[in-house]
């Protein structure tokens, strides 16, 4: 137990944390979360679908516990934007029915080795599909 909390044991620990507290994060923002860990079957993940301002964000979120070797961002390489892109694409076909504004956004979570959220970034429109 750390200060009244138990850490967290593992990596999908560590992300469900950080996609819990970005999904709050975006809701203070102003974004309106529709849908969490959005997937096809065997087919692509968006973290979290939200909308905000008449647009749909598909927002990937990046946790890390140290930027030692990279920032968190910079792990959303052009073969994962394809990925998320792809599951925009069917997310728009199967909930939406209509062409829909959208944009790719992406939320980094840095944590202390402990599991504690130190600092979240947001940046809209990190990439282009």
């Amino acid at each position: 137990m750390l200060h009244g909390r138990q850490q967290p044991k593992s990596q999908r620990e560590l992300g469900r944390l950080a996609e819990d507290q970005a999904a709050r994060y975006l809701a203070s923002r102003g974004y309106r979360v529709k849908e969490r860990n959005f997937r096809l079957p065997a087919g692509p993940e968006a973290d979290i679908i939200a909308e905000h301002r008449g647009v749909l964000a598909f927002v990937e979120v990046k946790a890390r516990s140290s930027t030692e070797f990279a920032q968190p961002h910079e792990s959303v390489t052009p073969g994962k934007q394809r990925q998320i892109a792809r599951a925009a694409a069917a997310y728009i076909a199967t909930k939406e029915g209509r062409e829909r504004v959208m944009r790719f956004d992406v939320v980094e979570v840095f944590l202390s080795p402990e599991g504690r959220v130190e600092r979240i970034s947001l940046t809209q429109g990190a990439f282009r599909a």
